[in-house]
């Protein structure tokens, strides 16, 4: 019986701020297959998703070759709609394969690196005793530490997290005019793996009072005892929240294009 890496892109239709937003024009293309795109480049999955409740973006998705699992309309987070597409995926492949570990790719960030898929699932399959592993990377202006959208996470020394915040963490002291030099900030990005026992365990959990003070679904795993391992990478993944960021994505594409990284 061999084992399989997923990558699965959850996409939705009713973003609050962008309906429509897995189909909205990013350099031509549908947002959510700039994301299906980067996915595919990555070496270490063996089979790349596109979990949605919405038959238009099913059918865009099919248009441009993406293979699509259908899923409940009714999941709270993306996270409750990959277990469910893996759990439907793993009933298709029946007793000849086994889904080991499941990676997470946000349907919104159409720069993310294949490179990073690639070190999560790889730091999946070398540590059978690691649950779930995320990504995250230095944080350099005061204007992101202070800013509720932007997700900071600190960690042990041996890369697990600590914790996850919208506020500023580490504390900087009121007044300060720039980050304390002697501390690592670290702006969380939203890609993550798990290991698919844990990842069924842990949507059958109920929503936890960290997770909903913060509104951030990982802290349902650090209060139930789990470790998240945090990889810390230098590329900075931009995610597409609003109309107004479409043209500093696109201009970001365009620079990766130009320097010859994996678009």
């Amino acid at each position: 019986m061999s084992s399989t890496v997923l990558g699965i892109i959850p996409a939705r239709w009713g973003a609050t701020r962008f309906p429509g937003k897995p189909l909205a024009l990013i350099a031509g293309k549908p947002l959510v297959q700039r994301v299906w795109e980067r996915a595919r480049a990555a070496r270490r999955l063996d089979r790349v998703l596109l979990a949605t409740d919405d038959r238009r973006i099913a059918d865009a998705a099919r248009d441009f070759g993406a293979e699509i699992v259908m899923t409940s309309p009714t999941h709270p987070s993306g996270t409750d709609r990959i277990a469910e597409a893996a759990q439907l995926y793993q009933a298709q492949l029946g007793t000849a394969q086994t889904i080991s570990h499941v990676i997470n790719i946000q349907g919104d960030e159409p720069t993310i690196d294949p490179g990073l898929i690639d070190a999560l699932a790889d730091a999946l399959r070398a540590d059978p005793e690691l649950a779930m592993i995320t990504a995250a990377n230095p944080l350099r202006e005061l204007a992101e530490l202070h800013n509720p959208n932007c997700v900071k996470v600190v960690r042990a020394r041996d890369g697990r997290a600590l914790y996850f915040s919208r506020s500023a963490i580490p504390h900087l002291p009121a007044g300060s005019t720039e980050l304390d030099p002697a501390v690592t900030y670290l702006r969380h990005q939203g890609i993550y793996g798990y290991a698919s026992d844990f990842l069924a365990d842990f949507v059958r959990w109920p929503p936890s009072p960290l997770e909903r003070a913060e509104r951030l679904e990982q802290l349902r795993a650090l209060e139930n005892g789990a470790r998240i391992e945090v990889l810390v990478t230098e590329r900075v993944s931009l995610g597409v929240d609003a109309p107004e960021d479409v043209p500093r994505v696109e201009a970001e594409l365009k620079r990766l294009e130009a320097a010859g990284a994996d678009c």
